[in-house]
């Protein structure tokens, strides 16, 4: 049975498509302002943290980003069939099996051993095609790539192999956006003496690039020719201390509405496991969406905004429902909207406040709205 016919749920994520744009606008002036010559790449894995992949890389590659970065090949293959041209960068590790597709489909891959390369080189040979590849160096994170003191001979070795050409060399801060920038200077420093070694030897990769969000607002010492933005694109900026670019606004919204109103009586509980007691009469109103749509599993904590007030939270999260109490909004209605993460009149209630609900981070917070609510795209 087709279900496009039906009503959308009465809670829903909402992508303002014109604040993405705007957020481009000044990510790029600022760029242009600090560093004419830095280029842009865009970070849309885990379907563009939650923002919807393929509308938002439209957007971007309009807005002339360098690079798409992603992480799966199936986020890459889904794009590049959406009609998607721009290059695309595939981090992370890739399986033998899946390297003839990044040659099939265009991509850039990270590689960071020598067979892969090999192996890669060999399919793009057999395409009558040279494979793009960039290096990731672990410079201090020791997740993926070549430790950076032992790096120059495995790259030196990779640059031979036919079918390939190295087109970048990049690295990852593990901590960019917090005020103490020691480590991540020190990460710098060894990326850049190893960029060193390599063109003593007589390798010099055109594209060079470690800076997430985060090292794009604070270290522009490492800036390189590539920046990777992420969440900055989407309007959360990622830690409370890091540089603030004015303009920059949350592109996502997340919504419901009033589903019922329950009046309570002195002694009156609310939920499971009776974690809210009524000690004086209230009105509390009834939200249909819950932890299985991604809201944290909290009791008593947290807010929504109806009318342009808060609601606190109370009680405990159901899989489909949370409880707020309204009494003090008198005028609030069944079928009002509320609005969940975003802002609704003078204040706002952002991802980074969902985080301290949920004891994580935005970018968690930002993923974890699973696809049962509808993405809603204002143009």
């Amino acid at each position: 049975m087709l279900t496009s016919h039906l009503p959308l749920r009465p809670a829903w994520v909402e992508i303002d498509l014109d604040i993405l744009r705007m957020n481009y606008d000044v990510i790029n002036t600022d760029r242009a302002e600090r560093a004419p010559q830095l280029k842009l790449i865009s970070v849309l894995k885990d379907d563009a943290y939650g923002h919807g992949a393929v509308p938002v890389a439209r957007e971007a590659a309009k807005a002339g980003v360098s690079f798409i970065a992603l992480v799966t090949l199936q986020e890459a293959v889904t794009l590049r069939e959406a009609g998607i041209e721009t290059p695309i960068l595939l981090m992370g590790e890739r399986e033998p099996a899946e390297l003839p597709y990044c040659v099939d489909f265009n991509l850039t891959t990270v590689v960071n051993d020598v067979e892969t390369a090999r192996l890669l080189g060999g399919f793009a040979i057999k395409a009558g095609k040279r494979a793009p590849l960039h290096i990731k160096i672990n410079s201090g994170m020791s997740r993926f790539g070549l430790r950076w003191d032992q790096a120059a001979p495995v790259i030196q070795e990779i640059s031979r192999t036919p079918g390939i050409v190295i087109e970048g060399i990049l690295s990852h801060f593990a901590m960019s956006d917090e005020l103490d920038k020691t480590f991540a200077r020190k990460q710098l420093e060894r990326f850049m003496h190893l960029l060193a070694e390599l063109q003593k030897s007589g390798i010099d990769i055109p594209l060079r690039h470690i800076c997430n969000s985060g090292g794009f607002l604070d270290l522009s010492e490492a800036h390189f020719d590539l920046v990777r933005v992420g969440l900055l694109q989407f309007g959360v900026f990622p830690s409370q201390v890091c540089r603030r670019i004015p303009g920059i606004a949350p592109v996502m919204s997340v919504k419901s509405r009033i589903a019922f109103i329950q009046p309570l009586e002195v002694g009156d509980c609310v939920g499971y496991g009776m974690r809210y007691t009524a000690t004086s009469p209230r009105r509390i109103a009834v939200i249909p969406i819950g932890y299985g749509d991604g809201f944290p599993r909290v009791r008593n904590e947290g807010a929504v905004l109806i009318r342009g007030r808060r609601a606190p939270l109370v009680g405990g999260v159901s899989m489909d429902a949370i409880t707020v109490d309204i009494t003090d909004i008198p005028d609030a209605c069944r079928w009002d909207e509320v609005v969940i993460m975003g802002r609704d009149g003078s204040d706002e209630i952002t991802a980074h406040e969902v985080a301290q609900w949920k004891k994580s981070v935005s970018y968690d917070v930002l993923v974890s709205w699973r696809s049962r609510l509808p993405r809603v795209y204002k143009p």
